[in-house]
């Protein structure tokens, strides 16, 4: 199991890598976040520069937030939960319609340490990427991760950023 340090660094990492890559191609970044809180842009605005790519983001922790803050449905949160694919995709839409950016990411999950009472298992992780102007530029994935729950959050704000990169390269 990685520690929390190595975690920490590989976001950063990633984050740098990322900044970069949007300002090469003159293009802007908001986020929607929920399990993370907030980490996604610590790991962004960390970088020098990252002003000119980085739109900000919304942490959208609770179910009320993501309808008030985001457009995301009640029927949607009700039907399928917090944690689900239709959700983090109502996120990421709610992010690109709501920011004007030109790319977003949206991430929900279950960090734990408990359940929530549902059948998600804890470190179940929703993650969606998408790019505007660009056909198929867009990806919903699960994950599932291992270990504590600030594990769990590093790892969902590592990956989040690793998909929009990935997407960012094919297109």
């Amino acid at each position: 199991m990685d520690s929390e340090e190595a975690l920490t660094a590989g976001l950063y990492n990633v984050a740098e890598y990322l900044v970069r890559l949007l300002d090469g191609r003159s293009m802007c970044l908001a986020a929607s976040e929920s399990c993370t809180g907030g980490l996604i842009a610590d790991a962004m605005i960390r970088i020098p520069g990252a002003s000119s790519c980085f739109w900000g983001s919304y942490v959208c922790y609770s179910s009320s937030a993501k309808i008030r803050m985001l457009g995301v449905e009640e029927h949607t949160l009700n039907t399928y939960g917090a944690v689900s694919e239709e959700t983090v995709w109502a996120m990421a839409e709610g992010t690109l319609k709501k920011s004007g950016a030109d790319a977003a990411v949206s991430v929900t999950g279950l960090a734990g340490p408990d359940g929530d009472g549902s059948d998600i298992h804890v470190g179940t992780v929703w993650i969606a990427a998408a790019i505007t102007g660009i056909s198929n530029a867009a990806i919903t994935k699960e994950f599932h991760f291992a270990g504590s729950r600030n594990n769990v959050r590093l790892r969902a704000a590592r990956e989040t950023i690793m998909q929009i990169t990935e997407l960012l390269e094919k297109n």
